[in-house]
């Protein structure tokens, strides 16, 4: 049977999808239908019904079947009818009950998020960023609301250039600049898209989920070494694979915070990478995930900014302000934007257009900055009380990394990584180990380690998660 439509040619109704049987009597049919919905809990207690005169049209059958069907209801105790009130479902009428997700046995339920790359949600400006939107739908231009440019809003590239120059050192212009929905939506499009192709070089410990993304584009990935001074780039030009015809000429880099391990790249390292990619004609690709994040002194800028014609950069909200506004953003070398764009296609693979302009007037209004220098002072506090409670009840346990980003790496002892992350897991806090993000050729030896998101839990919950976070470590040898 049709749905109830709003306007319908006896009055002004609302949508109400009703599934008739096609045998039997209308009024029967109607109360079924209805009495259905209503135990299922799609209507649930103390909905408005439309109008019986409204969807008896909507539903091509007589007022009357559909007031009679009312009435039975209302008699039975489904429904309500009051003067001024209109039809509604009854308050008492229970819904459905919802399936309880079985617990798995023998663990417990997690009550502590410690996992990276989650920021603190309960801190996004929703104020400023709802006062944003509004004075940036406002004043948009009619061609806003009209099929737009795959590369994104002019307003929020021209503003992305002064911001990511200014914070940054990122050196561009609007034309290098194409919009899109994040990192692992960058990586689609230039390697699954065809922009570039393998093998790519890459440090030995990376997220999972985007060494997936690689190998579903059939790309080959070549671990490069790491130490104290980040990843060995000197290794590029000898590394296996990298000096014959088939070898990487790109190479994938988190230059300002390795993640997860927390070094940053030194600065004779990133030289020796973006001279690599100008004398073979390659590209450096530039993860500045939580680049604004930097605790013990101002954020080191972008690599981009030594070789604009051979770094990729690429940057997002997922960290800074929320991984719900699907926004991030490559600054490409001229030479790439058009086969970037036409990767891109037309369409289906562009980004909202009021989520632009919003962050456009959020940066422009200073919001942004504003933001960000919150939540530094809070993600900085939030590390300090991580490594003064891990002094206090497990000296024993270092915290690696330089201070920045939203998560910190514990160093273990040889061989006990797999046990504290299920002691931890039974004490309801939810980590990774260091294992999880290990590139499975990497050719640095095993290193045993926690690592810890300390951005998202709630604050009144933080200190309770340090504690179990303690109780699941091991002891002092």
């Amino acid at each position: 049977m049709p749905d109830s439509r709003v306007n319908s040619a006896q009055g002004v109704g609302f949508d109400l999808h009703l599934e008739l049987s096609p045998t039997g009597p209308r009024r029967a049919a109607v109360a079924a239908a209805l009495r259905a919905a209503v135990r299922s809990g799609r209507l649930a207690p103390g909905t408005r019904l439309p109008p019986y005169r409204s969807l008896a049209v909507d539903l091509g059958v007589a007022r009357n079947t559909v007031a009679d069907a009312y009435a039975e209801l209302v008699a039975e105790g489904w429904l309500t009818a009051r003067q001024g009130s209109g039809t509604r479902v009854a308050e008492r009428v229970a819904a459905k009950p919802q399936r309880v997700p079985k617990k798995i046995p023998g663990r417990g339920a997690t009550t502590h998020n410690l996992r990276q790359g989650q920021p603190d949600a309960t801190s996004f400006p929703r104020a400023a960023w709802a006062a944003a939107v509004r004075r940036a739908v406002t004043a948009a231009p009619y061609d806003a609301f009209a099929p737009g440019d795959p590369q994104g809003r002019p307003e929020l590239r021209r503003t992305l250039v002064e911001y990511l120059a200014r914070a940054r050192g990122v050196s561009a212009s609007p034309d290098q600049i194409v919009v899109c929905a994040g990192f692992a939506h960058a990586l689609r499009l230039l390697f699954g898209g065809g922009v570039l192709s393998g093998p790519l070089a890459v440090e030995p410990y990376s997220l999972p989920f985007h060494r997936g993304i690689l190998a579903d584009a059939g790309v080959r990935t070549i671990p490069l070494g790491l130490d104290a001074q980040g990843a060995r780039t000197d290794q590029l030009a000898s590394h296996p694979g990298t000096s014959s015809r088939r070898g990487a000429h790109a190479v994938l880099l988190t230059p300002a915070h390795q993640f997860p391990t927390g070094g940053p790249l030194h600065p004779a390292r990133r030289a020796v990478a973006v001279d690599w990619a100008r004398s073979r004609g390659g590209v450096v690709l530039e993860d500045d995930y939580d680049g604004e994040f930097r605790y013990d002194r101002e954020p080191v800028g972008a690599v981009q900014g030594l070789d604009p014609d051979h770094v990729v950069y690429i940057g997002s909200l997922s960290k800074s302000l929320s991984p719900a506004i699907r926004l991030g953003w490559m600054v490409l070398p001229p030479h790439m934007a058009d086969a970037v764009l036409a990767a891109k296609g037309l369409r289906e693979a562009w980004t909202g257009v009021t989520d632009q302009l919003a962050l456009a007037e959020f940066i422009e209004s200073g919001h942004y900055d504003k933001h960000i220098r919150r939540m530094r002072q809070r993600y900085r506090a939030r590390r300090n009380q991580l490594v003064a409670t891990l002094a206090e009840h497990a000296p024993h346990i270092p915290v690696t990394g330089i201070a920045a980003g939203l998560h910190a790496v514990l160093r273990l002892p040889l061989g006990t990584e797999a046990s504290t992350v299920e002691a931890a897991t039974w004490m309801g806090v939810a980590l990774d180990g260091l294992a999880t993000f290990r590139h499975p050729d990497s050719p640095d030896p095993h290193r045993d380690g926690l690592v810890v998101g300390y951005a998202a839990p709630p604050e009144h919950r933080y200190r309770s998660a340090l504690d179990a976070l303690c109780r699941a470590l091991p002891p002092p040898p």
